[in-house]
């Protein structure tokens, strides 16, 4: 049975409208208007056109953030995938941990990415549940009335490598640089974080678990369902998806199906600024990005 973890109010989300601006040295953005609840958003995140992908003013519906969480484990690294279901889009894929953007934390989107991490990721060891830091800042512990947390070890989350190109909230700089893209089918911009894991050393059986809200009855419910971890790792060799996805129960890598499988839209191609997709099939993923890093990185061996 699925265990309930938490329930909330939705009316309790606000976020605000966006005026984005991008050009060939970087991209701003700034608050726009008056607050909105969560359904006002969904409201907004309707297509918008852009004729020029390297250079636009446009009003977008929200900001959104996701995290592509590099593990390393029994000394290979993966990317940390999750998959979600989306009657907004008809739709279920596997994408990056993510998440909207409050009103609050448009100016500190790296405070949002890193408690969707808290709210979204699970780790399970032997002894109990992790919690987690990021340099100095520990992370929420959002299900502590429901699951016991280890107190005497934790997970770190760092920071990798930027993007070349800065974004700015008003007149400052993200300084962890995150990828950045207007989403054109929801009218939304998107910042990337990339950053990595690293368990304890005392982590033993480890299993991940993925918990997603949903709204049932006007509230959103988190539930975690142990049958379907809806967590997978995407295996990486010399930093470049090799193909390979798993699910990871009590320590043990278990191979998943890629049959049938899509992305979401942070895996799709990206114009410019812009990504054009809903997702993109697995195969053509593998094909269109996995297949050429990977000949590049033989040829420069």
């Amino acid at each position: 049975m699925p265990r309930t973890l938490i329930r909330k109010d939705p009316s309790n989300f606000k976020t605000l409208p966006l005026f984005v601006e991008a050009g060939s040295e970087g991209l701003r953005y700034q608050s726009l208007g008056q607050p909105l609840n969560f359904r006002q958003m969904l409201e907004r995140r309707r297509p918008v056109a852009i004729a020029d992908s390297s250079r636009f003013a446009v009003e977008l519906a929200n900001l959104g953030v996701s995290v592509r969480l590099t593990l390393r484990l029994q000394g290979r690294d993966y990317w940390l995938v999750v998959r979600q279901r989306r009657p907004d889009r008809g739709d279920t894929v596997l994408k990056l941990i993510s998440g909207y953007v409050p009103a609050h934390e448009l100016n500190l989107p790296l405070l949002t990415a890193i408690q969707e991490v808290a709210e979204e990721c699970l780790l399970e060891s032997a002894e109990g549940w992790l919690a987690g830091r990021f340099a100095d800042t520990w992370l929420p512990t959002p299900y502590q009335g429901t699951l016991r947390y280890r107190e005497s070890s934790h997970f770190r989350l760092s920071p990798l490598s930027g993007a070349a190109r800065p974004v700015q909230c008003g007149n400052l700089t993200l300084l962890e640089r995150p990828r950045a893209y207007v989403h054109l089918p929801t009218a939304s911009l998107q910042l990337v974080y990339d950053l990595s894991l690293e368990l304890p050393r005392d982590a033993r059986q480890l299993s991940l678990f993925h918990v997603d809200e949903c709204l049932e009855d006007g509230r959103l419910v988190a539930r975690l369902e142990r049958r379907r971890p809806d967590i997978y790792l995407l295996a990486l060799q010399h930093g470049v998806p090799n193909g390979g996805l798993f699910t990871l129960r009590k320590g043990e890598l278990l191979p998943a199906s890629t049959r049938g499988v899509w992305l979401s839209e942070s895996f799709a191609e990206q114009d410019g600024w812009l990504v054009r997709d809903e997702r993109i099939r697995w195969k053509d993923w593998l094909s269109r990005f996995a297949a050429p890093a990977q000949k590049r990185v033989s040829v420069g061996a």
